[in-house]
């Protein structure tokens, strides 16, 4: 039996499956060592995220495109920023006791599980049109990586802020998708804290920050479709 993916497969979906390609430099990156570049590749994958979107309604999707676009979302923003934190935590203390490697690890670990239950959930149980209580892991994500782009490197500060957004994940709080026009503003300001993260002191990735933040803090309540 054939698997007929030049059929089944379509340009959204090739867009994903970059995503996920993104998501695996970045632990690559992570792994050797250089949590800048693997915050820098999350943000990437994250922009890879929303055209995959975009793509999709203008050239339409496939059965299989919201399968690969969860399995791509536990790549590039469960596992790879779960790396990143590990690596900006090395980064910082060495690691060189045992209890400071178990707390890094274990912070790790708690993202990794807490992005990969929120994805299976709304994979099996919430339609694509329906507000999602929880941040999204994307969102998630991206807070960590820019956050440490910005200069936020202290490795408390970093372990706290991912324990905190993957709680968040799972909290139950509506949390309404972007409007088109607002979600490309913030991908031209992801594009900036990805080429230049150090132009104009920083610049880009702090708006991108704090974009994120007011976005995490006002939306449940303020912003509207």
């Amino acid at each position: 039996m054939s698997l007929r993916v030049a059929d089944r497969l379509g340009v959204a979906d090739a867009v994903t499956l970059a995503n996920a390609a993104l998501g695996v430099v970045a632990m690559t990156a992570a792994v050797f060592g250089r949590p800048t570049a693997a915050a820098r590749l999350i943000l990437l994958a994250a922009v890879a995220d929303g055209l995959d979107g975009i793509v999709a309604r203008a050239h339409g999707s496939t059965e299989v495109g919201p399968y690969l676009d969860s399995m791509a979302d536990i790549v590039s923003f469960g596992t790879a920023p779960a790396l990143f934190v590990f690596a900006a935590a090395r980064e910082g203390w060495a690691l060189s006791e045992p209890p400071l490697y178990a707390l890094a690890t274990g912070v790790a670990a708690v993202f990794v599980v807490f992005s990969l239950v929120r994805t299976a959930l709304y994979t099996v149980y919430v339609g694509e049109d329906e507000t999602r209580p929880g941040i999204q892991n994307t969102l998630a994500a991206s807070i960590l990586a820019a956050g440490y782009l910005a200069g936020v490197t202290a490795v408390p500060v970093v372990l706290a802020v991912s324990a905190v957004v993957s709680a968040l994940m799972m909290a139950p709080v509506p949390y309404p998708k972007l409007r088109a026009r607002d979600a490309l503003a913030m991908g031209v300001v992801q594009v900036g804290a990805i080429a230049a993260p150090a132009a104009l002191g920083r610049l880009f990735p702090r708006a991108l920050l704090v974009a994120a933040l007011a976005y995490l803090t006002l939306a449940p309540r303020y912003y509207r479709q």
